[in-house]
C-alpha cells in the first residue's frame, strides 16, 4: 500500500525550516481570514497595530533575548523610519513604496553606526547609550520644524486612497509575516548560533572564536532596520508623526509584550501582541495606568513564568506529547 503521508510531512517539515509549524497555519489562516468575516473599520484599525507592534516586539526580542543587549532607544528608530518615509514622500515627492524601504535602510545604517560606538561597552552601558541617543533623536526631531513640522506634527499622505482598513492589514500581516522568517532563518543559522553563544557566555564564545562586536552590531542593525521598516508603514498608516512617535514609553511597551510573550522566542511576542494591544485599546479609560500595568504584567511573569506565554505553550505542548505517547504504548 503507497502511504500517502510522506509528500505532506515533506511539505510541512518545509514549512517547519521557515518556523511555521501546523498550530501556526492555523492562526495565519484565522488572520488572513479576519477582514472578510468582520467587517468592523475599528476592529479591524485596532488588529492592524497589534500586528504592527508584534513585529516590533519580535525585532526587540531578537536583539534583548538573544545577544542580551536591552535597546532602550528601539521606538527611536521605529521614529526615525517614519520619519525618513514621510520627509520624502513630502519634501521630495517619492512614493511610498519607494520611501519605506529607504526609512528601513537608513534606519539599518543608523543602528549600524550607533553599534559601533556603543555595543562594545556591553550591557547595561550600552542600553543607556541607545536611550541617551533616542532622546537626543527625539529633541532634534522637535526641534527641526521646517523639516518635520516640529511638536505640531507632519502630515504623511496614506498609502492607500480609501478609508478602508483592509489593505493596510494585508500588508502589514505580510510584513511581519516576512519579519518572522527572516528572523527564524537567521536564528536557526551559524549566525544564530553565534548570537545564542554570545547571549548565554560572551566570554565562553569568544574563547571559541566567535567575535562578539562583529556578531553584536549585526544584529543590532537588522533589528534597527526591521523597526524603520515598520516605521515606514506606520507613516503612511497613521498619516500624521510627531515626535512622540520616538518616546521612551513605546519603548517600554514594546519590551513588556516582548518578554510577557516569551524572551528569545521570536514567535511568542508576536503572539503575546495579538492579545495584549486590544486588552490594552479595550482599557483606555486607564491609559494612565498602562505603564502601571505592564510593570505588572511584567513581574508577575518574571517571578512566575520566566519563558514568557512562549514558555507556557511548549510546556503544555510537551506534557500533552508525553500524554499522548504513553497512551499510544499501552494501546500497543
Amino acid at each position: 500500500m503507497i502511504n500517502a503521508n510522506p509528500p505532506l510531512r515533506s511539505q510541512l517539515n518545509r514549512l517547519a525550516a521557515f518556523g511555521i509549524r501546523p498550530s501556526g497555519i492555523a492562526l495565519l489562516a484565522v488572520l488572513a481570514l479576519m477582514p472578510v468575516f468582520i467587517k468592523n473599520e475599528f476592529f479591524l484599525r485596532m488588529m492592524i497595530s497589534a500586528v504592527m507592534f508584534g513585529g516590533l516586539a519580535m525585532a526587540f526580542d531578537f536583539t534583548g533575548g538573544f545577544i542580551n543587549i536591552v535597546n532602550f532607544g528601539f521606538a527611536a528608530f521605529w521614529g526615525f523610519g517614519a520619519y525618513v518615509s514621510g520627509i520624502l514622500l513630502v519634501h521630495l515627492g517619492w512614493s511610498p513604496w519607494m520611501t519605506i524601504p529607504a526609512g528601513m535602510i537608513l534606519s539599518g545604517i543608523l543602528g549600524f553606526g550607533l553599534g559601533l560606538l556603543t555595543i562594545r561597552l556591553g550591557g547595561i552601558f550600552a542600553s543607556c547609550m541607545t536611550w541617551f541617543v533616542a532622546l537626543a533623536m527625539l529633541s532634534t526631531a522637535g526641534n527641526l520644524v521646517g523639516l518635520t513640522g516640529g511638536y505640531a506634527g507632519m502630515t504623511a499622505p496614506l498609502l492607500f486612497k480609501t478609508v478602508k482598513n483592509w489593505p493596510y492589514y494585508y500588508v502589514i500581516l505580510g510584513l511581519v509575516l516576512g519579519i518572522y522568517i527572516l528572523f527564524t532563518r537567521i536564528i536557526n543559522s551559524k549566525v544564530g548560533m553565534a548570537f545564542r553563544a554570545i547571549g548565554q557566555d560572551i566570554d565562553a564564545a569568544s574563547s571559541s572564536g566567535v567575535d562578539p562586536v562583529k556578531y553584536k552590531v549585526l544584529n543590532f542593525t537588522i533589528s534597527c532596520a526591521v523597526a524603520g521598516l515598520l516605521g515606514g508603514f506606520y507613516a503612511h498608516f497613521i498619516g500624521v508623526l510627531t515626535p512622540q512617535v520616538m518616546h521612551t514609553s513605546h519603548t517600554v511597551e514594546i519590551l513588556a509584550i516582548a518578554y510577557i510573550g516569551g524572551r528569545g522566542s521570536i514567535w511568542g511576542p508576536a503572539i503575546c501582541a495579538l492579545f495584549m494591544v486590544p486588552a490594552m485599546e479595550m482599557l483606555k479609560d486607564l491609559m494612565e495606568f498602562r505603564l502601571i500595568m505592564y510593570g505588572a504584567l511584567m513581574i508577575l511573569v518574571m517571578i512566575y513564568y520566566p519563558r514568557g506565554l512562549a514558555g507556557v505553550w511548549e510546556t503544555l505542548w510537551e506534557k500533552f506529547n508525553r500524554k499522548t505517547g504513553k497512551e499510544a504504548s499501552q494501546k500497543s
